[in-house]
């Protein structure tokens, strides 16, 4: 009999998860410059939800892997992060909210590998049904971004971080919801976690995904700020976010199509190839909107086909109680190093090179991975 698979809690968590990043990604940074603060501030700020990615969640995923409660861990550390960000309320100095931005997302970044791992696990077989869950954060994301854009365009930017500690307590609520599941043992257990990633295509895919994120730098950190100083509103900006979301869900929609009938490196690697053209167009067509469109519409690409083929082909080279560990080393290396050093860049290129130069070296990093990728990664056979 096939075990009942529990689609609503992972897909609420998915969305308030990802409505989270929908309220903080896209306004965080205007609503810290409207504290007074410099780009290069705004910058390391910014990137201290990637840092601690960098080292956070293997520490999670060894806590989950070591105790075999994944569920139990993510339910702690989703409390954790909303206590920890309703620090934001009591003081607005740099260091004080240096401090509030590490100690909520030391906490947030544990749950997103466990609860990757968890629900492939649930899956077992049935991964190709990832994006119909997975869908549901993209959801998420367009309720929030859209609809935090129009209340900032009547309501003062400091309302904010009221609405982020509302997405993070729904985080808390549907986590207490998910069930445990099986951790099925596999050939590889007795294999150590380095021996695995010493693999030349791991190696090659993690360095990968790592130039990936970096290129998403200065999008998730600048984006928004882009977009305004060349006179786009909240709430246009909020739709521009929602489209390239829109067109995540349809790539999560035709995930079992496109994983049947493409190899999963071939998916990755057009993926690569779609981020050097959209970074490309937002670098020099910001004064076009339909290029803006067109770029926003690339999301699709440069992340849903992106994520999918990407978390596929770790939970392929990573079974059995490695499969935590494995999720963890993908979001510590790609989302963690590679998206701080995307926001740390970005901060010190915007003033002294411009957005344009700022986001062709985005296309750049993209092309360094799409090379990477050419030269490692082996296609299976279908």
């Amino acid at each position: 009999m096939t075990k009942r698979l529990p689609y609503w809690q992972l897909s609420g968590y998915y969305y308030f998860y990802f409505a989270f990043v929908g309220a903080l990604s896209p306004y965080w940074a205007p609503y810290l410059k409207s504290l007074g603060f410099s780009a290069v501030d705004i910058g390391v700020l910014m990137s201290l939800l990637a840092v601690m990615r960098m080292f956070a969640p293997n520490i999670w995923g060894w806590m989950a892997d070591r105790s075999g409660k994944r569920v139990a861990v993510v339910q702690f550390a989703a409390v954790a992060s909303l206590v920890s960000f309703a620090g934001v309320f009591f003081g607005h100095g740099f260091w004080w909210l240096f401090g509030v931005m590490a100690g909520m997302s030391f906490f947030w970044s544990a749950s997103l590998p466990l609860v990757e791992a968890t629900t492939f696990s649930h899956l077992g077989e049935r991964s190709e049904r990832y994006g119909r869950i997975r869908l549901w954060g993209s959801v998420g994301f367009i309720v929030s971004v859209v609809g935090v854009g129009y209340v900032l365009d009547y309501a003062p930017i400091a309302w904010l971080p009221w609405m982020v500690c509302a997405m993070l307590a729904g985080v808390a609520v549907f986590a207490r919801y998910i069930p445990e599941a099986e951790v099925l043992p596999h050939a590889s257990d007795h294999i150590s976690a380095w021996k695995l990633v010493r693999n030349p295509q791991v190696l090659a895919l993690i360095a990968a995904c790592f130039l990936m994120s970096a290129a998403h730098g200065p999008y998730y950190s600048f984006y928004s700020i882009y977009l305004g100083d060349h006179g786009y509103s909240k709430s246009h900006i909020g739709w521009l976010w929602a489209l390239g979301v829109i067109s995540e869900i349809g790539v999560f929609l035709f995930m079992p199509r496109l994983f049947r009938r493409f190899a999963l490196e071939h998916i990755l690697i057009a993926s690569f190839a779609i981020a050097i053209a959209r970074f490309l167009l937002i670098a020099w067509g910001i004064n076009f909107p339909g290029l803006i469109i067109l770029a926003q519409v690339l999301h699709a690409g440069t992340f849903g086909a992106y994520h999918a083929a990407a978390v596929a082909l770790i939970n392929r080279f990573f079974k059995g109680r490695h499969q935590a560990k494995g999720q963890a080393l993908y979001n510590s290396i790609s989302f963690g190093a590679g998206g701080a050093l995307g926001s740390l860049y970005a901060g010190y290129t915007w003033d002294r090179l411009g957005p344009s130069g700022t986001f062709t070296i985005a296309a750049g990093c993209a092309l360094a991975g799409l090379v990477l990728l050419l030269w490692k990664l082996k296609p299976k056979p279908r």
